[in-house]
């Protein structure tokens, strides 16, 4: 196990995270972003990250994106993306090839799923070309089955969201498009004559695709008929959520350049876009942003979904709160957060919390899209610094250093996933760097307790109640947000000084329906449950 003290955050200042070095996990995977000196638009974009037990031990694994051969690149040697397998001791080994895991075409992004509910977690990987659906065979490996499953459209793929739309107990799947492009469509935004990535408002949007799950391992598009295949967008995030209480799944959509999308579920096999009514389309001064991660969340406990869109420089990052009424307000201002990021260019975000005090914290991570900007600006930098915010009531404060060593560096971060490396009960984040090798953040602990709930089956859109010393809490169990990764599926709920759980409910989600209740919970603990059991 880790060799860190378990000090209390709150009591001492001690630095809420370690940075743990490849020497010492075994990680030893590096991302080539395929640069040129063309600075062709998908060499900006990756990679992911996904935090997943792909083997049912009880410990999270983990999978890296890669680039790999375009329209635009041939890598000299191989490349592959990365899957390794949680140790139980602190360190990971590479299984990628024995798992059968390693991609094709131009890595993206990566999203998690039991898309065939057989108890086991399958990988789909989102690509420039073709995506992967990675079939979890149980046994230690993977078979490829994209093109029997009907998901093997070509495209620039960023997000990809699982979940159950239409409520007939199987996951449905949006995967989201960025722009129209191919080799023949790079645009040429050079500066004195050197070649720069160009802002995607150069490019033309496109439509994203939304798959019905067919329960048998096919799925059919129902892009059109959903109303999700109307509109065009440049989607970069996306997160499943239920921003009316209705007991369906939503989806927001954070797109570049042009304005974000809010499809609100109807629920009769449709979608009704409602970004612009609900206040998150556009800046509160009505423009469009360059929204890139994303996150839902209720950060101020009114028992309704914020949202928070992590946008690019000068744009300030949005945090929408949820009115109750199918409207938002930006209170980038007033929380905090606009200040903080004003400079800064945003990608993974996670609301979580990291203090284990029962209010979501935040994390996000930045980096200015262009490695060239330093010679064409005097005040943006390429790498750009993490932040962790703390919720003090409804506002966000930056712990900056006290938050780790880690915290005072710079990166050219894009995906982000939080999740518990070690099952100590304490939220561990991983961060891939665009053409640079990941990194790891052990929590060095807190004396606040906690519970962590696996909830077996379909749980998207679970509502956890639960109190603790007197105070009631509420979570939405949501599907996607950050920026191409996946999280650690399950929820960990903090507990503040309080030594037990006095009560917990779990509603789950159609068709299921029904509500459990547990009394007089043991706490600093998992416990797993599927409806109607009990808590092992």
């Amino acid at each position: 196990m880790y060799l860190f003290a378990l000090v209390g955050f709150a009591l001492t200042g001690a630095a809420v995270y370690v940075t743990l070095p490849p020497s010492q996990t075994g990680i030893h995977f590096v991302h080539d972003n395929a640069q040129s000196e063309h600075r062709y638009l998908p060499e900006s974009m990756g990679p992911g990250v996904a935090i997943f037990d792909y083997d049912n031990d009880g410990w999270m694994d983990l999978y890296f994106t890669n680039s790999g051969p375009s329209d635009f690149f041939q890598p000299k040697q191989p490349l592959r993306n990365a899957l390794y397998h949680n140790n139980h001791d602190g360190t990971f080994t590479d299984v990628t090839l024995k798992a059968g895991v390693p991609g094709r075409d131009f890595g993206i992004g990566v999203s998690t799923c039991d898309y065939n509910n057989d108890g086991w977690t399958d990988l789909f990987v989102t690509n420039y070309g073709h995506n992967v659906l990675y079939r979890n065979n149980g046994d230690g490996t993977f078979t490829d089955v994209t093109a029997k499953a009907g998901l093997d459209a070509p495209g620039l793929y960023t997000a990809a969201v699982w979940f159950d739309y239409d409520g007939n107990g199987t996951q449905d799947v949006f995967v989201g498009h960025f722009v129209e492009y191919d080799k023949s469509k790079e645009r040429d935004c050079s500066f004195a004559g050197v070649r720069h990535y160009c802002y995607p408002l150069t490019y033309d949007p496109w439509p994203s695709r939304f798959y019905r799950n067919n329960g048998d391992g096919t799925f059919t598009d129902v892009s059109q008929q959903t109303g999700i295949g109307a509109l065009m967008g440049k989607t970069f995030g996306a997160v499943a959520t239920d921003v009316n209480n209705d007991g369906l799944l939503d989806l927001f959509v954070a797109n570049d350049s042009v304005p974000n999308f809010l499809f609100l579920n109807k629920g009769n096999g449709a979608f009704k876009e409602v970004g612009m009514d609900a206040g998150v389309a556009y800046s509160a001064d009505g423009a469009a942003r360059s929204g890139m991660g994303v996150d839902a969340a209720d950060y101020n406990n009114d028992g309704y979904q914020d949202l928070f869109v992590s946008n690019f420089t000068r744009e300030r990052f949005s945090v929408y709160r949820n009115r109750g009424n199918l409207t938002f307000s930006d209170e980038a201002g007033a929380s905090g957060i606009g200040t903080a990021t004003q400079m800064y260019s945003g990608w993974g975000v996670k609301f979580f919390d990291f203090d284990l005090d029962g209010d979501m914290d935040l994390i996000v991570c930045s980096g200015h899209p262009d490695d060239l900007i330093e010679k064409i600006s005097s005040t943006l930098t390429y790498r750009e610094p993490l932040l962790l915010f703390h919720n003090e009531g409804g506002r966000f404060v930056s712990l900056g250093p006290k938050a780790g060593s880690a915290f005072t560096q710079h990166y050219p971060a894009r995906g982000l996933a939080v999740g518990d490396l070690d099952n100590d009960g304490f939220p561990d984040i991983v961060i891939a760097n665009s053409g640079d090798a990941p990194l790891v953040l052990h929590h060095a602990g807190t004396t606040n307790h906690w519970v962590g709930l696996d909830l077996k089956g379909l749980s998207t859109g679970a509502v956890i109640q639960w109190s603790a010393g007197g105070r009631v809490r509420s979570r939405l169990k949501t599907a996607g947000g950050t920026y191409l990764s996946a999280n650690d599926p399950r929820e960990l709920l903090g507990l503040g000084t309080a030594t037990k759980l006095d009560w917990l409910t779990i509603r789950w989600p159609k068709p299921i329906g029904k509500t459990d209740r547990f009394e007089n919970v043991a706490v600093d603990r998992y416990y797993t449950l599927k409806a109607g059991g009990r808590l092992e």
